[in-house]
């Protein structure tokens, strides 16, 4: 697997194959050939990749799991990431969901929920109705607010991981490891953003969605389940009132209790005929004097993956590896899983 890490780490840089092949002494095909997996370096050489992209040789050497069969969804044709960050983005997914299988694996297949099918649910014309649908789909309320959303997708037999990436084009990705269902998103976002993400790639892999269906409307009505799935109408009514005049600071309020930005209830509002069309548009021109949607402040709890830490902490406390494995897996400090691994009172 040494090819494969190779890129990932290359990537992870952000470095061409030119730069690399430029600071390690080679040439661009050779670094071509090292990835492709056509050829192996020396060791001489192999040192000089790791210090090159500030990893330990040992970190080329790290296995993956073969077993795995990946699938992801397409990046959104007029998205914002080039090709080498779309690399970096799957490379990123196939190397941190082959260490999470292999704690997996330590436990037995069995201590992962049932994974939901995909692409199972109908598709209706109406976005209140399609958000009920997804509610089902998670066998939740079909109103209310939904609670920690990662830790519930998690518990439901989806899989999600937070990945590291510097580009407020990206927000997130779907796709099927072994035929289950994983989300990734960006970490450097909002908690509000990245829960309205999550319920975008989830409505992007729970619906049937039609073939003749072009991809920026189908980006728009999966924006809008999102958003109803999160804050169903039933609910905005109740909490807002039937009609509203103008938007004001009680809203935020509602905010925090659904876990949405202003800017997703504003329109929520507008949708729901709480609110006019003028009375929104204000709301948007004075948010775009302000920095606009990126600049709105959090104010709920980022969300966290923690199916895997659970599933190393425990693979660790019935001896099934060490601290020290542990600690790879998760790629934290041996200090932090001790802490987690120790008896109760201790």
């Amino acid at each position: 697997m040494f090819n494969k890490n190779l890129k990932y780490y290359r990537l992870k840089n952000n470095f061409t194959k030119t730069k690399l092949a430029s600071m390690v002494g080679v040439s661009t095909m050779a670094i071509t050939h090292y990835e492709s997996g056509e050829r192996r370096p020396d060791m001489p050489v192999i040192k000089l990749l790791a210090e090159a992209l500030n990893v330990k040789v040992t970190d080329f050497l790290v296995s993956r799991n073969e077993n795995l069969v990946f699938s992801h969804e397409e990046f959104r044709k007029n998205g914002k990431l080039n090709k080498s960050q779309q690399d970096y983005v799957r490379e990123s997914v196939e190397e941190y969901f082959s260490r999470f299988f292999e704690s997996v694996e330590l436990l037995g297949g069995e201590v992962l929920p049932e994974a939901p099918r995909i692409n199972t649910v109908d598709l209706s014309e109406d976005i209140e109705e399609n958000a009920l649908r997804l509610r089902r789909y998670l066998k939740l309320a079909e109103s209310g607010p939904v609670g920690n959303l990662m830790e519930l997708l998690e518990n439901k037999g989806v899989l999600v991981y937070m990945i590291d990436i510097e580009n407020d084009g990206f927000s997130g990705i779907n796709g099927t490891v072994n035929d289950r269902p994983y989300i990734a998103v960006n970490k450097n976002m909002t908690a509000e953003r990245l829960r309205t993400t999550l319920g975008h790639e989830l409505a992007h892999f729970a619906f049937k969605w039609p073939d003749e269906m072009d991809e920026n409307q189908k980006e728009k009505m999966a924006t809008a389940i999102s958003g109803a799935f999160l804050l169903p109408e039933i609910d905005a009514k109740r909490e807002l009132g039937v009609h509203r005049k103008s938007i004001k600071t009680d809203m935020f309020m509602i905010c925090e209790e659904y876990g949405v930005a202003m800017s997703l209830l504003v329109m929520r509002a507008k949708n729901c005929g709480i609110i006019n069309e003028s009375v929104c548009r204000n709301y948007f021109i004075n948010l775009n004097r302000t920095g606009g949607r990126k600049n709105e402040k959090s104010r709920i709890p980022m969300e966290k993956p923690s199916l895997f830490p659970q599933l190393v902490y425990r693979a660790v406390n019935e001896d099934e590896i060490t601290i020290q494995k542990g600690a790879e897996l998760l790629q934290i400090p041996f200090e932090e899983v001790a802490n987690h691994c120790c008896f109760v009172g201790a």
